[in-house]
């Protein structure tokens, strides 16, 4: 996008001597000053609500984890800033085969990891074999979640070093989004070298090629970057990149008044209208690519009875949830599918509330007299679901109403994770923000059977056959006509089978100081500030 950083000296062009009646004279200096100078410089402080689980981008799949790793590291293609459209990032151009079973990639030369080892293929190869070649020498430090819910295995046949600075990836059947696909974080390079050093402990010492250096750790407190002055795709202007922790918004929107951070995540709806008064205080918005569920777990009695999943989402008021909770900034759900994503099947009814209705199927399911269930609630905010703790309080009253008692759960967000994709939850509140624009990152990645194999994307532990084999056959066709009616046909089965009581989608808030520059908010999640710089 830009030159690359170099350290620019000030061109000083001084005037030759000029001959006047009275003798020569020597003008003064004339400085043309590089307009990206003024823009150097700067610590930028992120106030968020979570701390990363870990930052190797192969090894999570948590946002707050992704914050971390994007800063860090580099994919072969990237999402332009505010699109879910790919563009060249370490691979400056490809082809693909008449088959679309081959993508070949030409790399940019001259690039470097953070440990000063070179890019190259191998480095490529090296970054996804150890996700699936299973004698690799760091495959055993998965799981490769993000590899698995993908269906990734099933999709790449071999990634080949073609020369230094080209790589071939062979596909095992034409995958409509895999190019998509290699600009998310789990598609990240990472130095083999730093890799081989760390082994286990990489996920805490990560080294990329990505604008920003890693430079410590505290754990629930801090994470610290510094520029990467020698960044591919530079300028980066600031000097460090702070991500703070602050798990409570009101404390966030407090830090934020007193400077004490620059821009902080998951602002509480109560506090944008003062924040937009504020003199000093942008507010950042942009429709959120996202979903907030509660998931059944279909394994577990009684919700391996869809008549009792049917049950819970009439049971649930969403517009007692969207009003005390989301405000202005939420939508209600009724599709795995966010509304702004082609393929979104609006010709579905949603389930009304309707507690009468909630108790005769209960009743027909053998379970008039109610029952008692765990809710878990997530401990952090994210932007599909800002404070999951109240919307569990307020379910669990609406859930009396039809004679079900439900206890609210929570964990640490690492250990929430892990117990979820292990299906140890009866019910569990989560979501998605999608990661590449496509259809298939929710349905497949959620929903299918091959992500309800635990660690699970599809938390639910739903297995529909019809469902899977409808968003398998849109997967491996190029017509996008032909896919939006799969997937409007798998949207179908979904409503009817009832896996999660679909929750909201929101608008996705960033308020920041005025003087945060070029902060964009990208559909798929991303906190990106490799270009984001502070005005003086």
């Amino acid at each position: 996008m830009k030159r690359t950083l170099a350290l620019v000296c000030m061109l000083v062009l001084i005037a030759p001597f000029a001959l006047f009646a009275g003798g020569a004279q020597e003008s003064a200096p004339v400085v043309a000053a590089n307009p990206e100078d003024s823009k150097m410089g700067g610590v930028l402080v992120f106030g968020r609500s979570g701390d990363s689980v870990g930052l190797d981008p192969g090894r999570e799949t948590d946002g707050e984890s992704f914050y971390g790793s994007t800063a860090v590291f580099d994919t072969l293609v990237e999402f332009i800033p505010g699109e879910t459209a790919v563009k060249p990032a370490l691979a400056e151009s490809w082809k693909v085969s008449d088959d679309g079973l081959t993508y070949t990639f030409n790399l940019r030369s001259g690039v470097k990891f953070h440990d000063g080892t070179p890019f190259n293929a191998e480095a490529v190869v090296f970054s996804f074999e150890r996700q699936f070649v299973e004698t690799h020498a760091y495959y055993d430090l998965g799981p490769w979640k993000y590899w698995g819910y993908m269906d990734m295995s099933n999709i790449v046949d071999s990634v080949v070093a073609v020369d230094d600075l080209t790589v071939q990836f062979n596909l095992q059947h034409v995958e409509a989004p895999f190019l998509a696909n290699l600009a998310m974080d789990f598609a990240s390079i990472v130095s083999p070298t730093a890799v081989a050093k760390y082994g286990e402990d990489f996920k805490n010492n990560p080294v990329g090629t990505g604008a920003f250096k890693f430079v410590s750790w505290n754990k629930d407190s801090e994470i610290v970057f510094e520029r990467n002055a020698d960044y591919w795709d530079g300028p980066v202007y600031l000097d460090r990149l702070i991500l703070k922790v602050i798990p409570d918004a009101t404390a966030r929107w407090l830090a934020l008044q007193k400077g004490e951070v620059d821009l902080i995540d998951f602002p509480s709806t109560e506090d944008i209208a003062d924040m937009r008064a504020a003199s000093d205080i942008q507010v950042i918005q942009q429709a959120g690519l996202n979903v907030g569920y509660l998931a059944l777990n279909t394994q577990k009695a009684p919700f391996d009875n869809k008549l009792v999943r049917q049950a819970i989402n009439y049971a649930i008021d969403k517009s007692e949830i969207i009003e005390g909770v989301y405000g202005e900034a939420g939508q209600e759900a009724k599709n795995p599918l966010p509304p702004t994503m082609w393929s979104y099947n609006d010709d579905i009814m949603a389930y009304p509330y309707d507690p009468a209705k909630a108790k005769e199927l209960l009743a027909e399911a053998g379970l008039a007299d109610g029952f008692d269930m765990e809710l878990w609630a997530m401990p952090v905010a994210r932007p599909y679901n800002p404070n999951a703790r109240k919307i569990a309080e307020i379910m669990q009253a609406q859930l009396s109403k039809v004679g079900v008692t439900a206890e609210i759960i929570s964990y640490e967000w690492g250990t929430y994770l892990g117990k979820t994709d292990q299906g140890e939850h009866q019910a569990a509140m989560l979501g998605w923000t999608g990661d590449n624009g496509d259809p298939d990152n929710f349905l497949w990645v959620l929903l299918s059977e091959p992500a309800a194999i635990p660690p699970a994307g599809n938390i639910a532990m739903w297995k529909n056959s019809e469902f899977t084999d409808l968003c398998r056959q849109a997967k491996e066709v190029a017509d996008q006509d032909a896919r939006e009616a799969l997937y409007r046909e798998a949207q179908e089965i979904f409503h009817e089978e009832a896996p999660w009581v679909p929750i909201a989608h929101s608008v996705v808030t960033v308020p920041a100081k005025t003087n945060v520059k070029d902060f964009v908010i990208y559909p798929t999640g991303k906190r990106v500030f490799k270009h984001v710089w502070l005005e003086k």
